[in-house]
C-alpha cells in the first residue's frame, strides 16, 4: 500500500502539495544535467471556480534541480517550450449536459499577467466530470517569470445551445458563433457570425432574436433591445436597415451586439449570456459576450449582412 505523501505549505494565494508526476526534465536525480526525470507538480487546493478547479500546476526553470519555492514546484525547463501547465478538473452538478469555456491566467507572483490560454471543455453530462491540461507554451522573450495559474473566467451554456466555430454542422445547417469583439472609448461591439454549413440556399431578412441571460440563464429583464447600431453610436458599420440575404453553402453573414459602458445615477447592469435566434424558428445559440451595460438599459443589434461587406 503507497504511503500518503507528505504535505507542504507553500506561502501565498495557492497552498500546495508536492508531488511527482510523469513528465521529462533534463536533470540527473542528484542535481546534474542530463538524464529525465519526472517533473515536480504542486497540487493545488483553491476551492472551484463555477465547477472548475486547477488540480496542479508544473512549473519548470532553468535551476538545475528540482527545488521547492513559493508559488510553486520547478525542475528543468524543456527545449521548445515554457513547460509550464496546469492540469483542471470540470464538475458538472446540473441536471443537463453543459459544454464550458475557460479562461485561464498565466500570471507572475505580483499577479501580473503573462498570458492567457482559453480552453472548450464541450458535452460534461449531468453529475459528471472531465480533467485536462492546458499547456502555456513559449513565453515571450523578456517576459517575467511565471508563478502560478489562475481561472479568469468560467462561462458555461447548454451543450445543446453551445456556439461552434468548427466541427460538424449542426442538425440546423447553420453554424453560429460570436467573437472576441472590440471595444474602444466605452464603446463595445461583439460581431455574431452565422454560416451556413448545410447542403441547401438559406434566406435571411431582419436582426438576430435575442433573449439576454444572467448568471443562472435567466432572462433578465429592463433592457431595451434596439434594431441598429445608430441607436448607440453612429459608424459602428451596422447601420443599414435589413434586406433580403441569400447564404448559399459555406457562405457567412455578420451581425453584431452593440453597447456602451456608460456608467451614470443607478445599478450597472451585467449580462454574462445572451441567446440567439439567427432567424424566427432556428434552433437557439446562447453566447457570452460579456455586456457590461453600465446603466445605459439598452443593446443595439444590426441587421443581417454578408460577411466582408
Amino acid at each position: 500500500m503507497r504511503r500518503p505523501r507528505p504535505r507542504l505549505l507553500v506561502p501565498g494565494a495557492v497552498l500546495l502539495l508536492l508531488a511527482t508526476a510523469c513528465g521529462a526534465v533534463r536533470a540527473d536525480q542528484d542535481g546534474s544535467a542530463g538524464a529525465a526525470v519526472p517533473a515536480p507538480r504542486a497540487t493545488v487546493t483553491d476551492p472551484p471556480v463555477d465547477g472548475v478547479q486547477i488540480t496542479s500546476v508544473t512549473l519548470p526553470s532553468a535551476s538545475p534541480a528540482p527545488s521547492a519555492t513559493p508559488g510553486g514546484v520547478h525542475a528543468d525547463r524543456l527545449p521548445g517550450g515554457s513547460g509550464i501547465s496546469a492540469a483542471y478538473r470540470v464538475s458538472n452538478d446540473g441536471a443537463e449536459a453543459m459544454t464550458y469555456t475557460v479562461l485561464f491566467a498565466f500570471t507572475t507572483d505580483t499577479g501580473a499577467v503573462m498570458d492567457h490560454k482559453e480552453v472548450t471543455v464541450s458535452g460534461v453530462g449531468p453529475g459528471r466530470g472531465r480533467s485536462g491540461t492546458v499547456d502555456l507554451g513559449a513565453l515571450a522573450p523578456g517576459a517575467s517569470p511565471v508563478t502560478r495559474v489562475r481561472i479568469e473566467k468560467v462561462s458555461k451554456v447548454p451543450t445543446a445551445e453551445a456556439p461552434a466555430r468548427t466541427g460538424a454542422c449542426p442538425a440546423s445547417g447553420l453554424r453560429l458563433w460570436a467573437d472576441d469583439g472590440d471595444a474602444a472609448m466605452g464603446l463595445r461591439i461583439v460581431g455574431l457570425h452565422l454560416e451556413n454549413c448545410g447542403k441547401q440556399d438559406r434566406t435571411l431578412d431582419g436582426y438576430p432574436r435575442l433573449t439576454l441571460l444572467d448568471e443562472d440563464r435567466e432572462p433578465v429583464h429592463g433592457i431595451r433591445v434596439l434594431h441598429g447600431g445608430t441607436a448607440i453610436a453612429s459608424g459602428t458599420g451596422f447601420d443599414d436597415p435589413p434586406a433580403p440575404l441569400t447564404l448559399k453553402p459555406g457562405q457567412t453573414a455578420l451581425s453584431a451586439l452593440i453597447w456602451r459602458n456608460t456608467t451614470l445615477a443607478g445599478t450597472a447592469v451585467n449580462v454574462p449570456y445572451v441567446r440567439v435566434l439567427a432567424e424566427p424558428g432556428a434552433a437557439p445559440v446562447t453566447v457570452a459576450p460579456g455586456l457590461d451595460l453600465g446603466t445605459t438599459g439598452r443593446l443595439g443589434v444590426g441587421a443581417w449582412k454578408r460577411a466582408g461587406r
